[in-house]
């Protein structure tokens, strides 16, 4: 392959001579043929010069398209991976509908048989793709972020550095979650943007590229087949997801970062993402019974939230995902047992969430308007689309979020939903209702809860027995503007993992 490749380019370069001989011979041959005279009138000598420039002009043109025939040919040969020094244009943002995009979507929604189907991939371990080396004989991916050198902005430990990790795959609308980021970023220098990108898909790099210093590219190098069970080929995307997930983790805790924010590429975010990430931090660092601060609400749905609640946070037993900020300390924990797919439902698992709980808003601080993707658009039409984005800046990081301390938020929020006034499922729709403070509704089995939420339109499943938003079993929500807990007995023992 080397020599064969020497060959090429000493080619090149005897082309190039030759040409840049012709060229010059032409532009200094009068117009008879004859060589040079010793002096030219002024204006044979203007449109000798005006002769040179355009056949160096033309020169330089081919020049140039030589050099990329050259380099798609090596490209195709030793398939490289690494992007062009130049960054080309922008694509438009027109996704196509036939693409089938096998990353998009990180499983957000899935129907039940996929749980029954996948026990056995749940917590086995996934070997995590090598990382390959630069010339330099460092991994390529540390030597890209290697420019990072800041953990703290001016060393101050209340200003620290949180990269914001999009995944993405073939999605070439991936410049709308771009573009939000990137309006609404407060500091590149404190929420450096860190595009992993799966898939090797060329249009979708080349818009990711075209964002240059805004935005830094790292792509997972392992695009292998990946051995999946027969009766799991269908889930084939979920196992590829799992392992870019693995893969970037690794790569971006690996330079000594305490946090990371995650976000697909299908998601719009709020004017206050960050502000709310910043103003949530503190908390999830000090209160060890958090293990994750998400700015989704699975029932953010007009109608079903209090649209003037801005500021109102919870806590949820329920991982939400989509926009969520982790530490180190859960990654250092999380990667030994990286799974092999099906990794959000791997980490709502007992043995992973260990009792602990995320932070979540009543208005959603991100959006998805990723239709196509692995799951086939699963819930987008019925449910997704109808999320309510927040539109208000809130100040998270002067307001006091001390009541989402777990002693503090307990007392408060219990006493709050077992004070309330309990009412029916009947009463409720029928508009029977006396009072407009808040409400409760008591369910004791599996068939009560989900005939409740099915006729509230609220989301009906569980993951490892968790209802979505639910903390301690209560899902908090509006209806007809007024405040419902649908929760179960005061004397609640815990979730039932046969609830899934």
């Amino acid at each position: 392959m080397r020599p064969r490749k020497t060959i090429l380019l000493i080619g090149v370069l005897v082309i190039w001579v030759l040409m840049t001989y012709l060229a010059f011979m032409r532009s200094v041959r009068v117009t008879d043929g004859s060589r040079p005279r010793p002096a030219f009138p002024s204006k044979l000598m203007l449109e000798k010069v005006q002769h040179f420039e355009q056949n160096l002009k033309s020169f330089s043109e081919n020049r140039q398209n030589l050099y990329r025939d050259i380099i798609n040919i090596l490209r195709r040969e030793y398939k490289v991976p690494s992007v062009p020094a130049q960054v080309i244009p922008a694509i438009p943002s027109q996704e196509s509908p036939g693409l089938a995009n096998e990353e998009g979507e990180t499983a957000k929604e899935r129907s039940a048989d996929i749980e029954d189907e996948t026990k056995g991939v749940l917590g086995v371990p996934a070997p995590l793709a090598p990382i390959p080396e630069a010339e330099d004989g460092r991994p390529e991916v540390e030597r890209i972020l290697s420019k990072f050198q800041q953990r703290y902005l001016n060393n101050d430990p209340a200003f620290p550095v949180i990269p914001v990790v999009v995944f993405a795959c073939n999605r070439i609308s991936v410049n709308k979650c771009l573009d939000d980021l990137i309006r609404y970023r407060p500091s590149p220098d404190q929420f450096p943007i860190i595009v992993s990108q799966d898939c090797d898909d060329e249009a979708t790099r080349n818009t990711i590229l075209s964002y240059r210093d805004e935005v830094t590219l790292i792509q997972q190098p392992d695009q292998s087949d990946i051995p999946v069970p027969p009766k799991e080929k269908k889930y084939k995307g979920y196992y590829k997801i799992a392992r870019h997930y693995g893969w970037a983790l690794r790569a971006v805790f690996g330079q000594g970062f305490d946090s990371v924010i995650l976000v697909e590429d299908d998601l719009s975010v709020a004017p206050d993402f960050y502000e709310y990430f910043l103003g949530t931090y503190p908390i999830l660092k000090r209160d060890k019974s958090l293990w994750c601060v998400s700015a989704w609400n699975d029932n953010g749905k007009d109608g079903l939230i209090d649209s003037t609640a801005h500021d109102l946070l919870y806590r949820s037993d329920f991982f939400p995902g989509l926009g969520w900020m982790m530490t180190k300390d859960l990654w250092d924990e999380l990667e030994p047992k990286w799974p092999k797919a099906f990794w959000d439902d791997w980490i709502r698992q007992p043995e992973q969430r260990k009792e602990r709980a995320c932070i979540r808003p009543e208005l959603p601080r991100t959006r998805t308007f990723g239709k196509i993707g692995v799951s086939n658009g699963l819930f987008f039409d019925k449910h997704l689309k109808y999320i309510k984005l927040s539109e208000e800046f809130v100040s998270f990081t002067k307001n006091n979020l001390s009541y989402l301390v777990k002693p503090a938020y307990d007392d408060a929020f219990l006493k709050a939903v077992y004070q309330s006034t309990v009412v029916t499922l009947d009463e409720l729709k029928r508009g029977m209702v006396m009072t407009r403070e808040p409400i409760r509704i008591t369910y004791h089995t599996k068939e009560q809860y989900k005939r409740a939420t099915k006729n509230l339109g609220l989301m009906d499943d569980f993951k490892s027995g968790v209802p979505r938003t639910a903390y301690r079993g209560i899902v908090s929500f509006f209806y007809n503007g007024q405040r419902v807990y649908l929760a179960p007995s005061a004397n609640w023992k815990g979730y039932d993992l046969t609830w899934s």
